[in-house]
């Protein structure tokens, strides 16, 4: 996966969080203008490219790059702030049969197991 910001504070903070969110359950990862770039299985990155090979996007600031059409899968985080942007990127894909959309709400409630 190659994870995209614009923002390379944004990125450092991706950068922290995937190291010490959870010790135990750490994700190998690396900068795209660091060592073994190619081999990182998450990438982080300012630019929408697959160096080390991806087949899924995350575009973690919001900003849609139509480089990320060249993946199997787009991943499209934005906060309310860029709801209107991330909308349009929505309508963007109308009638497209080659694109399947998914939206997913983290801030919904969840269901209860039965």
């Amino acid at each position: 996966m190659v994870i995209v910001a614009e923002d390379p504070e944004l990125l450092d903070r991706l950068d922290r969080a995937l190291w010490e969110y959870r010790p135990e359950a750490f994700l190998a990862h690396g900068r795209s203008t660091g060592p073994h770039a190619s081999r990182q299985p998450l990438l982080l990155s300012t630019e929408c490219v697959a160096t080390n090979g991806a087949r899924v996007v995350a575009l973690a600031d919001g900003k849609w790059r139509h480089e990320a059409e060249a993946f199997e899968r787009a991943l499209l985080f934005f906060d309310d702030a860029r709801r209107e942007g991330a909308r349009a990127v929505w309508r963007t894909f109308d009638g497209r049969a080659d694109v399947e959309r998914e939206y997913l709400d983290l801030d919904a409630p969840k269901d209860e197991p039965a």
